[in-house]
């Protein structure tokens, strides 16, 4: 299964949400809106992954093998080093009381299921889940529950000729949908809902759909000497545009805004 090539431009994104999200915790009323950092991950991972995908789907080389092969290769070794730590650390340092939520902690991230544990014991601001060394799992457990079930609908929609994009569309806008109607009825669940965060994951996926199969295409076809200018100006625009919507999520919200609900989509 072939892999794509390093993109700087995708790490420097990476540390604008590593950034917000650290500096939110460290610094809650300055950086109020800080936690759409995950968000901001959410996207990207929907774009990396679902790119790879494609482009072996493309290529007639995925391997449902190698793909989970991967996902556990890049992922279990950092998250057994941070459980096994916080295990290691949370028996000499922790109550019963506290040690026993530690423990469920540790077995919801094995399990990928933080996040349900998460929405079961409290919200993401509650004191309680201040005080989780394991809070931040609940996100990797939505990301994994999502790549138990997209390769499998890509690779069925790909092999039978069914248009990838509609598909991805159409489940991304009953996610949102779900989304919108759960943040009336309860802010936990739509917060830590696999239901309704897969759109974020999907909005990603639909942009590496276009870049793939639609964006090179449409690039090709335009005059070599307008190609490069007008590419160009649009990257340009979609740059500042991107980073105006980034910096307005981080300082217009805050722990009391409704999300993810309408304000996720900046």
């Amino acid at each position: 299964m072939k892999h794509l090539q390093w993109r700087p431009d995708i790490d420097g994104l990476r540390a604008v949400a590593v950034s917000s999200v650290v500096f939110f915790h460290a610094f809650p009323r300055q950086l109020g809106g800080g936690y759409i950092g995950v968000d901001i991950f959410f996207v990207i991972s929907g774009f990396l992954i679902s790119s790879i995908i494609f482009h072996n789907l493309k290529k007639k080389t995925f391997s449902f093998p190698d793909f989970y092969a991967r996902r556990i290769r890049r992922i279990f070794p950092a998250l057994i080093l941070v459980m096994g730590s916080c295990y290691a650390l949370g028996w000499h340092t922790l109550l019963t009381g506290e040690y026993e939520q530690l423990g469920k902690g540790i077995a919801g991230g094995a399990g990928f299921i933080s996040n349900f544990v998460s929405w079961s014991n409290s919200g993401y601001f509650d004191r309680a889940a201040e005080l989780n060394p394991l809070l931040h799992l609940w996100s990797l457990s939505i990301e994994e529950q999502f790549y138990i079930i997209w390769p499998l609908v890509l690779w069925f929609a790909w092999k039978h000729r069914i248009n990838v994009l509609l598909v991805t569309l159409g489940v991304a806008l009953a996610s949102f949908i779900f989304n919108l109607n759960m943040i009336q009825k309860d802010v936990v669940a739509a917060f830590y809902s696999p239901l309704t965060r897969f759109w974020e994951i999907l909005a990603g996926v639909a942009l590496a759909y276009y870049m793939l199969q639609k964006g090179f295409m449409a690039e090709a076809e335009l005059p070599l000497a307008n190609k490069n200018r007008i590419t160009g100006c649009v990257n340009n625009v979609l740059s500042f545009a991107g980073a105006i919507l980034l910096i307005l999520g981080v300082f217009l919200l805050d722990e009391d805004s409704a999300f993810p609900g309408y304000w996720a989509v900046l």
